[in-house]
């Protein structure tokens, strides 16, 4: 295991390009259900789409631009040793401010997103502006872009939450910050419920949350009982059911037999392609994707140090995990008592929850209420998260000074 940590560089080899162009020029299409309107989504992504999707992916989409704009952001991997499963090269985006005092801020992100989502983030929050600063670390989540994959059997929520503890640990940042959405929730409240006394406060968006309970939130729950629900939450609660009936299904197959949908995604760039894209249309508000985008976003997971199907594992693992031994949903949908709070409500987030029930999850310092905005918070309405993160650690702010010792390394 080595100490150090080592600038990294994207380099794809080129018989992966050449490999991928290959699989590209034999690709078989998906047959088009007819519908009443031409190129519905209702089936889910057009036939035609893909097809022109794949057209670019073969003749006009340029990896090697795309790779050296993502090598202008100053990336990083070390080695992290995570119990019981050996010592892991996490690959990071490490932007440090000059500012004195600034913030460590750990960004996890999701699926199908990646370390690539920060980038939007960076530029606001280097402090230079007179705002808030902050150390901004991004890994690619093992399993997940250029960090290492893990084949073994129990790699859940606490084992994710551990390896990027100790990533912050190691640059030296024994008290940070996070912020975070999709897995990138689930994670930071993992973080907070392990490691409260480093953790000292998060900032998630994918709230996910349940109505208070009597027995454990009386005075939220009596709340709830008595106060209707703003047109938000109304809207939102709309939302939310459209994708429990009508958007699970991917997290249902990838929870209970991730190595079936693993086979396609890790032979087919097509079938990757068509997994992934159906997501950046459905769980957004309406954003103006271009395809160079969709092929960075598809690509990054397609040229994985782990592979594609890799990071489909985390959903089997977080649902399967023991009670005695590893992290519950249940347990980061209660009360997390040490950690400060901060929420954003986006009306095209894929849970779109009532105040009320985003109260019950711990002490909350602020919930904002934002009119567009759906999943990839980051990439889609950047300013968003941006804005909170002033909000919450300015002077004056609920977490202003939350980390007494703000020097960085």
């Amino acid at each position: 295991m080595s100490n150090q940590v080592q600038p990294y560089t994207i380099a794809v080899p080129v018989a992966d390009l050449q490999d991928l162009k290959q699989r590209l020029h034999l690709a078989k299409f998906a047959s088009q259900l007819e519908s009443p309107e031409q190129d519905s989504w209702e089936f889910g992504v057009p036939t035609s789409e893909v097809q022109r999707l794949v057209k670019y992916w073969k003749e006009g989409f340029d990896w090697r631009k795309a790779e050296s704009h993502l090598n202008e952001l100053p990336q990083f991997h070390t080695d992290i040793e995570v119990d019981g499963f050996g010592v892991l090269d996490i690959h990071f985006v490490h932007q440090t401010s000059p500012v004195k005092g600034a913030i460590p801020l750990l960004f996890s992100h999701g699926w199908p997103g990646s370390f690539v989502e920060v980038t939007k983030l960076l530029s606001k929050l280097k402090g230079e502006d007179g705002h808030p600063a902050f150390h901004v670390v991004a890994p690619s989540l093992p399993n997940f872009g250029f960090s290492s994959g893990v084949t073994r059997r129990g790699f859940g929520l606490g084992q994710y939450a551990e390896a990027l503890h100790k990533l912050m640990l190691k640059l030296g940042y024994n008290q940070y910050v996070t912020q975070g959405g999709d897995w990138g929730f689930w994670i930071t409240r993992s973080i907070g419920l392990l490691y409260p006394e480093h953790c000292k406060a998060s900032h998630v968006n994918m709230i996910v949350a349940r109505p208070p309970r009597w027995s454990t939130s009386p005075f939220l729950a009596l709340q709830h009982a008595f106060t209707p629900y703003t047109t938000r939450e109304r809207e939102g609660r709309k939302r939310s059911e459209w994708f429990d009936r009508e958007g699970y299904g991917y997290n249902t197959l990838q929870s209970t037999k991730p190595q079936t949908i693993g086979a396609a995604l890790a032979d087919s760039p097509v079938a990757l392609l068509t997994w992934i894209y159906e997501k950046l249309h459905d769980w957004t508000d309406s954003y103006p994707w271009t395809d160079d985008e969709i092929l960075t976003w598809v690509s990054i997971y397609w040229f994985s140090k782990a592979g594609p199907d890799a990071s489909v594992r985390i959903y089997y693992e977080a649902l399967h995990a023991e009670s005695a031994s590893g992290i519950t949903y249940d347990q980061l949908r209660s009360y997390i008592p040490d950690v400060k709070l901060g929420l954003v409500h986006l009306p095209r987030e894929i849970s779109v929850v009532p105040a009320t029930w985003a109260a019950a999850l711990g002490p909350v310092i602020r919930q904002s209420e934002h009119s567009r905005g759906g999943h990839f918070a980051a990439w889609e309405v950047p300013n968003a998260i941006i804005e909170d993160l002033w909000a919450m650690f300015s002077e004056g702010g609920p977490c202003h000074g939350v980390i007494p010792n703000r020097d960085g390394h």
